[in-house]
């Protein structure tokens, strides 16, 4: 049984976890408090907001709209990497969910598929809400989500809880998606992922910064230096740069290099088909004596002999 952080105790629990806080004002007796109790506290949320614009977001979840009162979360994630706290009270953020997830938080166990909406969820969670339009094409920041990680960090630490204590709006409440979208530098808005990170700062002293559990991976929307090129594109002689890489381009995607070895792979097919064809004409021109198998393998064997010398002329230099 948590009992919810006070104003004070949530603030400092934040900036000593390293979080670049911001304060809205009037966020520490903001609250819904007067609709429904506020705490045992069991966990976090973490949601998108579905608006773009820093400022207008930070108001939208202070206030909130007609059809659902705020505060709407406890802090919200801005683009540069602050978080701006507008409550610290009960706040229409989880709604109703799933009371088998909220036993599997309490318990920090494995969290079971939400099916149900039969428990308050603005009672028992923190949430935090991430400016991003959820539209799975908006970007989150790197600034944005390694706030978000520590934001959910102090959270835990101060109470005493491991990552198992963060969920998702969509691991709580039937029917929702968020949060989701790409992340600035390569791959998309992971809750296991983002459990992993919490757990890393975890383990870590607060205010630090510990190494990133998931090493970025190549990945087709980071590029490769012009050093990269050399050593993986030369490896074996082939090409100093893609066929498909635009002049004056110093950097190549990985999937630069797939489009380029389709089109070789289709020039090769289509030079080959014409080779066969021909072969088989002069077979049924000059008689049955010829081994029209022999003669094919052998064409074939030359142009796959040839394969890493196909278009070579045209690009000796790094387009």
């Amino acid at each position: 049984m948590a009992t919810p952080l006070s104003a004070d105790r949530q603030l400092k629990a934040l900036r000593d976890e390293g979080v670049k806080v911001t304060e809205r004002a009037g966020w520490r007796t903001h609250n819904r408090n007067h609709k429904g109790a506020w705490g045992p506290v069991h966990g976090v949320v973490i949601h998108h907001t579905v608006s773009s614009g820093d400022d207008s977001s930070v108001e939208l979840c202070y206030n909130g709209h007609s059809a659902l009162p705020g505060p709407l979360c406890h802090g919200v994630g801005r683009n540069d990497g602050t978080v701006a706290l507008v409550s610290a009270g009960r706040a229409n953020h989880a709604g109703s969910g799933d009371g088998d997830v909220l036993r599997a938080v309490i318990n920090e166990t494995a969290l079971p598929a939400p099916n149900e909406a039969d428990t308050d969820g603005n009672r028992h969670f923190y949430g935090l809400e991430i400016v991003n339009l959820g539209d799975n094409k908006d970007t989150y920041t790197r600034a944005q989500y390694r706030a978000a990680v520590l934001w959910a960090a102090a959270l835990c630490r101060a109470h005493g809880w491991s990552e198992r204590s963060v969920i998702g709006h969509k691991e709580w409440q039937p029917g929702k998606i968020d949060p989701r979208g790409p992340i600035e530098g390569g791959g998309s808005f992971s809750m296991t992922q983002f459990r992993a990170d919490v757990r890393a700062q975890l383990a870590a002293k607060p205010g630090t910064d510990p190494a990133p559990t998931n090493p970025p991976k190549e990945t087709p929307a980071m590029p490769l230096s012009t050093e990269d090129v050399k050593k993986v594109w030369t490896t074996d002689g082939i090409l100093p740069a893609p066929s498909t890489a635009a002049k004056g381009n110093t950097h190549w995607t990985p999937d630069s290099y797939l489009r380029d070895t389709h089109v070789r792979v289709r020039a090769v097919q289509t030079e080959l088909a014409a080779t066969h064809a021909t072969v088989q004409t002069l077979a049924g021109l000059i008689g049955r004596n010829v081994d029209t198998a022999a003669v094919v393998a052998a064409v074939e064997q030359a142009i796959a002999d040839a394969v890493i010398k196909v278009d070579v002329d045209i690009n000796s230099k790094e387009s």
